[in-house]
């Protein structure tokens, strides 16, 4: 004997018949009852989080010096290899110090943007 599905096939909730919401709504023009305003949104943010964050912008703050004396000593050492390779000393070596200075305040001047924006924001 074959069975006889008892519902009517579709997956809605209201295939029952039985009442469409829990709880009465009521509806009405919008002057009657006027929206309460939201409260402001907080971000929930752990405290260490916080102190995460606070730490990893101090180190890369600090971190702007040794930019400047690496990208120094990178170009001041290049400049003195192809001093000893085309026999132009020293010349290439003072050429390639003025590119390191102007790089290192470059990365100097960045970091200190950077700082600046996470501070303000």
């Amino acid at each position: 004997m074959p069975s006889v599905p008892v519902h009517s096939g579709e997956m809605s909730q209201d295939s029952e018949g039985g009442p469409l919401h829990p709880s009465h709504v009521q509806t009405g023009s919008p002057e009657s009852a006027p929206p309460a305003p939201a409260p402001p949104l907080t971000p929930a943010v752990d405290p260490a989080a916080r102190a995460s964050r606070r730490m990893y912008e101090g180190l890369s703050a600090s971190s702007a010096g040794l930019e400047l004396g690496i990208a120094v000593v990178v170009a001041v050492l290049f400049g003195m290899w192809l001093d000893r390779r085309l026999g132009t000393a020293p010349w290439l070596m003072l050429v390639f110090l003025g590119f390191g200075l102007i790089a290192g305040f470059r990365n100097l001047l960045r970091a200190v943007a950077r700082a600046e924006k996470t501070g303000r924001g």
